[in-house]
């Protein structure tokens, strides 16, 4: 196998455009004709369908994963004086989110799966804890059952990230649709991605939805009253659209990635150097979407390398480090153990709709390879 056969990138983002590109090109010559920029009926009608998706009753654009979450964190009044707990293991917006609202982040370990561990978030609940947020990561969901017995327990809110989620369910129900309120990203590499940054809350409760309604667009309301101060976070009305034609085929898009999940399952699950994600068919409690495909791995930045020689790309998510690790924080010494252990392994595959077959032989075959000659 010589690299200049093959060129895998981690990611195809110029497919992204490719695969559907006379619709797009429809669609946005369609709203650039009608001169519907901000706040238009694509939004509206991407909104209704989305809620309708999750399961809840509301749905509102936003510009980004990282604004819908700090948005639903001031729409309960979160703030100074309060702790909210959440992974190590996740993207620094998900800490940022609770910084930027006067909170302080406080940050829990993980289980064998990647996500959360409920017997770390009850260890480092105290007198100001107000919330917790589960980040539904790489497409997962947490254990929602024991999250949400510690927050009845101990009366405290649940706030989900589940930015990479959309579409992931437990026990049925849908990521994003457990707690108050539910933050998910349409960044160009999720499973549902616009052409730039986009985002969206989802939540049950009308006055967190009227609040953040009014939070998104400068704090007014539907007559231009201005109720309060609030932020430029609106999802455009052109990603709206795009975001909308997707989501009618968005299962499909699913479906294919439970399907290259559940290949790498077959042809790596017994390299006894790899520890894989869960596979879509080993669990009925949890339906995974796979926004990401990370594995850990013995010898991890060797076998990247050899990889990376034979033309397929790969990934270590946010740099290599988890929160606890970026040390210009300021977040103190925190001793996450299994989270450290995780970040000396881990690793991200390719994953995506338009990623062949035969290219996910190749991979898992130059894997192979690397174990036998190592």
């Amino acid at each position: 196998m010589e690299s200049f056969n093959r060129n895998i990138p981690f990611f195809d983002y110029s497919a992204t455009f490719s695969c559907n590109e006379t619709d797009y090109l429809h669609i946005l010559k369609d709203v650039l004709t009608r001169g519907a920029y901000i706040m238009q009926k694509d939004l509206q009608n991407f909104e209704n369908n989305l809620a309708n998706y999750v399961g809840v009753k509301h749905a509102i654009g936003t510009a980004d994963g990282t604004m819908a979450l700090m948005m639903s964190l001031l729409a309960i009044g979160i703030g100074k004086g309060s702790e909210v707990i959440l992974p190590s293991h996740t993207f620094v917006a998900t800490a940022a989110a609770v910084h930027h609202v006067g909170a302080k982040p406080v940050l829990a370990d993980i289980w064998s799966d990647h996500l959360i561990d409920p017997d770390s978030v009850e260890s480092l609940i105290t007198s100001k804890t107000r919330a917790i947020i589960p980040v539904q990561l790489n497409g997962r969901t947490a254990d929602m059952d024991r999250l949400i017995s510690i927050t009845d327990k101990y009366n405290i809110l649940i706030i989900e990230d589940a930015c990479q989620g959309l579409g992931a369910l437990y026990k049925g129900k849908a990521a994003g649709s457990f707690g108050l309120a539910g933050a998910f990203s349409f960044y160009p590499s999720k499973t549902l991605g616009c052409f730039g940054d986009g985002g969206a809350l989802v939540t049950d409760d009308d006055s967190v939805a009227e609040q953040v309604r009014l939070l998104r667009d400068h704090g007014r309301d539907r007559l231009g009253n201005v109720r309060c101060f609030g932020f430029n976070a609106r999802l455009d009305n052109i990603q709206a659209a795009i975001l909308n034609y997707k989501l009618k085929n968005y299962q499909e898009v699913v479906e294919r990635r439970r399907a290259i999940a559940r290949l790498y399952k077959e042809r790596l699950g017994y390299v006894e150097q790899l520890n894989l994600p869960p596979g879509p068919d080993n669990d009925s409690d949890h339906f995974d979407v796979y926004q990401n495909y990370e594995i850990e791995a013995e010898d991890r930045d060797n076998l990247r390398d050899y990889l990376e020689k034979h033309g397929v790309g790969t990934l270590i998510q946010w740099g290599g480090k988890a929160i606890h690790q970026f040390r210009s924080l300021n977040l103190g010494e925190i001793h996450l153990p299994k989270t450290d252990n995780l970040f000396k392994k881990a690793m991200m595959l390719p994953i995506y709709p338009n990623l062949a077959n035969s290219e996910l032989d190749y991979i898992c075959e130059t894997i192979r390879n690397f174990y036998k000659k190592f």
